[in-house]
């Protein structure tokens, strides 16, 4: 078994793709039966595209695990004014995108904490998903809660496989949050607040791991949020 990793973007082509919301879906690209990116849970890709004449180039983490074998997968949101989303949406099965990578990046491995707290909005997710597929499928003994944002309940990024989880795996707890609720919804409303990340985050106490990515001012406004908490900035991690 052969473990890809490369310096400069290389092709690879797209084996299957599958929606996963309205403006969301998986990419899975082909490796050899048995090769496996090589990567920890958290790293990403950097793709590589020319678009309107120009050399453009976005990070994208993988979603799959570095166990999967003769396949990697990536879930891409599409954003109407982005370049490389639009790109990589209109592209077909068969056809290859050139990917250079993995890039080490806020990763998670074994032994680093037993305890984690993820905090994610929107595509903010995709870090996260590798983490915590990695861990339910090795069977890690690790606590994680997960915290995550999205504007409607129609954007919930993998919501029946992070239900799955929280029914099968006593280790993994989850809460939806949704910006513009429906009529009914019983999970949290409106933007994250320190109460809510008091409420579904590990106590600072436990001093564990605290993984957060999403656009760029929520992360900055819930960094600070964090911290004042009493959460160590030192675990921390941004991806």
């Amino acid at each position: 078994m052969a473990r890809i990793r490369s310096s400069e973007p290389i092709p690879y082509k797209i084996m299957e793709i599958n929606p996963v919301t309205h403006d969301t879906k998986s990419f899975k690209f082909n490796l050899n039966k048995d090769d496996a990116l090589d990567f920890l849970p958290g790293d990403h890709l950097m793709m590589h595209a020319e678009l309107n004449g120009q050399s453009e180039e976005r990070p994208y983490t993988p979603a799959s695990t570095p166990d999967d074998t003769g396949y990697f997968e990536l879930i891409i949101k599409r954003y109407p004014d982005g370049l490389m989303s639009n790109y990589i949406h209109n592209k077909k099965v068969g056809e290859m995108v050139m990917l250079e990578g993995p890039t080490s990046g806020g990763h998670f491995e074994k032994g680093m904490d037993d305890c984690i707290g993820m905090v994610a909005g929107g595509a903010g997710i995709t870090p996260m998903i590798s983490i915590i597929r990695t861990i339910i499928l090795r069977g890690y003994d690790v606590d994680m809660n997960l915290l995550f944002a999205n504007k409607t309940e129609q954007d919930i990024i993998l919501r029946t496989e992070f239900e799955d989880y929280g029914a099968g795996h006593e280790n993994f707890k989850y809460v939806f949050a949704l910006d513009e609720p429906p009529p009914g919804w019983t999970g949290p409303a409106g933007f994250i607040d320190t109460d809510l990340l008091k409420e579904n985050l590990p106590a600072p106490a436990r001093k564990p791991l605290i993984f957060l990515c999403g656009p760029p001012m929520m992360e900055y406004k819930l960094r600070e949020k964090i911290l004042a908490l009493g959460y160590d900035k030192s675990r921390l991690i941004i991806p």
